[in-house]
């Protein structure tokens, strides 16, 4: 299922395929007063033509530049504070989210999508060994699941992070440390990031990876089932409810912008009904505004817990350097 990388990548916004009103670059980020810049992390894959209404309405261009994986982007606008290579910023998540209040990197921000990180399994390939796919954090340890998970660097990776901190939020402070030794023995993949994890370790995915476990989203089966090159009735990959961590990012005018009443005025429509509805299949997210209507690949085939684990930002960022340290310490 190959069309599926289209959709957590930036790969379909190649050179020549550009949008007349959107153009996804990493490099130059000179500004016009006809253009506006959105930096993203590198899987935003906005709608075909989703800005068009925007610049008909300002007369000004969106472009938009990836930065990495969220930790990097944070990273990288804190190094730029009050300087910033662009004008508006989408998906600093709840687990970066101080660290970008710290740094004094946003004028302003506001939730705009939501979403679950989970564990997902490849359903063919348990059922094709009478295997029973795991149900808890604690059956990843057992050795039923001996390597069989990839997940992606909580270091810089917002998902990793997330499902490190929803495994700490559930055995809590001087036991989660034990439990990724057992995960370290039992042989997890540490993948650079989601993109690695999920595009090509996974083998429920389009890389036939030969990892039946991934973590990634509660919304991933939807994605699978959107982009399958065969139409499917049900989703080829399940979700561990169990393991869950809600996410909620945010977009928010960057301090120092040059272009900041139309920077707010994109803020405005990002969170605007069409661009809301758009972003289930473009992005796999839920939308925030309520009068937002969710597709019918998302009600049926899209995952979510009616319970996920939900930490403070003041607690992540109270503790992230001696979780992150001290997972190191684990792997090295």
């Amino acid at each position: 299922m190959k069309k599926i990388v289209a959709i957590f990548l930036v790969v379909s916004f190649v050179a020549g395929s550009a949008l007349a009103s959107c153009s996804v670059i990493t490099g130059s980020f000179e500004e016009s007063a006809k253009e506006i810049t959105l930096i993203s992390y590198d899987a935003f894959t906005p709608a075909e033509g989703i800005f068009d209404d925007f610049t008909a309405a300002t007369g000004a261009t969106v472009r938009v530049v990836t930065a990495g994986d969220t930790g990097s982007m944070v990273s990288k606008a804190i190094l730029t504070s009050g300087n910033p290579e662009g004008d508006v910023m989408f998906g600093i998540d709840n687990t970066f989210l101080s660290r970008a209040q710290s740094g004094n990197v946003l004028l302003d921000y506001t939730p705009v999508d939501e979403s679950d990180v989970c564990l997902n399994y490849d359903k063919a390939w348990f059922e094709s060994r009478g295997i029973t796919p795991p149900q808890t954090f604690e059956d990843l340890a057992l050795p039923t699941y001996k390597g069989l998970l990839t997940a992606p660097d909580p270091v810089n990776s917002a998902p990793g992070f997330a499902f490190l901190v929803a495994s700490i939020e559930h055995f809590g402070e001087g036991k989660w440390q034990n439990y990724w030794k057992q995960l370290k023995a039992n042989g997890v993949r540490i993948a650079s990031d989601w993109t690695a994890a999920y595009t090509i370790d996974f083998s429920g995915s389009s890389g036939k990876g030969k990892y039946p476990i991934v973590v990634s989203y509660g919304s991933s089966p939807a994605a699978e089932v959107l982009f399958s090159e065969t139409p499917l009735t049900t989703a080829p990959t399940g979700v561990v409810t169990a393991t869950c961590f809600k996410a909620t990012e945010y977009v928010g005018v960057l301090r120092g912008s040059k272009n900041e009443d139309l920077a707010r005025k994109l803020v405005d429509y990002l969170l605007a009904k069409k661009f809301q509805e758009s972003m289930p299949t473009s992005l796999f997210v839920y939308p925030v505004n309520k009068d937002a209507v969710l597709p019918d690949v998302f009600l049926k085939h899209a995952v979510r817990p009616t319970t996920s684990s939900t930490p403070s930002a003041e607690k992540i960022e109270k503790n992230r350097d001696q979780w992150i340290d001290t997972w190191r310490n684990i792997f090295l």
